[in-house]
């Protein structure tokens, strides 16, 4: 098998160091795995979450640089290093089938780009020791080509972001004035690998079972960035567009959190009401209608904290593994040493 880590390419960034060796390119993360948390999680869009609640798996690292991070404990913006444990194949095998166990819908593999051979490797274990629910890939969108290659056969639906087509505030926000390339051409790979495809989930409820949904965050102040995202996936990705490679639903976020700590740049304010009713206008205008739009979002008491063994709020996530205790002890799932 390849050894992609020796001279690492596997995002757009391309930074070519050997993280075999030890060494970190902007992902901030060596060759070695580090996760997280995993819980059976109920905030997603109806589609991945289903009755049972998606196996989410958040990785530690990013090869992006958001400057409004919300999960900025486990990427590089954490400026005392971020949160994570090191597993081995066996140990992130045996917690897909410890979510698979508990009733996940899927398996939500978060932010892990940068660390795809390992996770295809545990995936792989995992798919030999009984995992059959879909695979999801949960990304910023900042995909290289190869990394989309070593997952083809693994990944059953993706859920990319789709931040922004504008190269200025790429740059700005995320410190990839290239992303907006990169992220159109990776969605239409994305398409091209697996059309939509539901089917009824362990409730009965129908879920997703391959396919992409495209997730669109709206930053205050920046609509016109918006609209020209949703001119995009109006032209290339739902059933109104032309000569589309597949198509996608779209799920429009307006979630976004002034946190601190959070660079200085970033907005300091929720989307507005206003912005809001623009954004609407926009989907009807442009004949958006497959996919979801997030109601305003105001609070922060929604924000994860992984440096509890449950970041989230209790009613929308349980826990199954942290960090810091790896297995987490609850009435469902009694604590067990992983398989090797």
């Amino acid at each position: 098998m390849k050894d992609f880590y020796s001279k690492c390419l596997l995002c757009p960034r391309a930074c070519a160091v050997d993280r075999n060796a030890g060494r970190r390119g902007f992902c901030g993360e060596t060759a070695e795995l580090r996760i997280a948390s995993a819980s059976i999680h109920r905030g997603e869009e109806p589609p991945v979450t289903g009755a049972g609640g998606s196996g989410t798996i958040f990785i530690s690292g990013c090869n992006l640089g958001c400057v409004f991070c919300q999960n900025y404990q486990i990427s590089k913006n954490n400026p005392g290093g971020c949160m994570g444990r090191v597993v081995h194949t066996g140990e992130f095998a045996e917690i897909c089938l410890a979510l698979q166990k508990l009733g996940a819908e899927n398996i939500n593999i978060v932010t892990g780009s940068h660390a795809a051979p390992a996770i295809a490797k545990g995936l792989v274990l995992a798919k030999e020791r009984g995992l059959v629910i879909p695979v999801l890939w949960n990304s910023s969108g900042y995909e290289g080509m190869e990394t989309l290659e070593i997952l083809k056969d693994l990944i059953d639906v993706y859920l990319p972001d789709l931040k922004t087509l504008d190269s200025g505030i790429a740059g700005r926000f995320f410190y990839a004035p290239d992303y907006p390339e990169n992220a159109k051409r990776a969605i239409l790979k994305m398409m091209e690998l697996r059309p939509l495809n539901f089917g009824p989930g362990r409730g009965g409820a129908a879920v997703m079972r391959s396919g992409v949904m495209i997730r669109h965050l709206v930053l205050p102040g920046c609509l016109e960035a918006a609209k020209e995202v949703l001119r995009w996936v109006s032209g290339n990705c739902t059933a109104a567009g032309h000569g589309a490679a597949g198509r996608a639903l779209l799920s429009v976020m307006t979630q976004y959190t002034p946190l601190k700590p959070a660079a200085k740049e970033a907005p300091d304010r929720h989307v507005s009401e206003k912005e809001y009713d623009t954004i609407l206008g926009w989907l009807e205008e442009l004949g958006i209608d497959d996919g979801f739009c997030q109601e305003p979002v105001s609070g922060s008491e929604w924000l994860p904290d992984f440096s509890r063994t449950n970041p989230f709020p209790s009613e929308l996530s349980k826990p199954v593994w942290h960090w810091k205790s790896r297995w987490v002890i609850f009435e469902a799932f009694p604590k067990r040493e992983p398989l090797v």
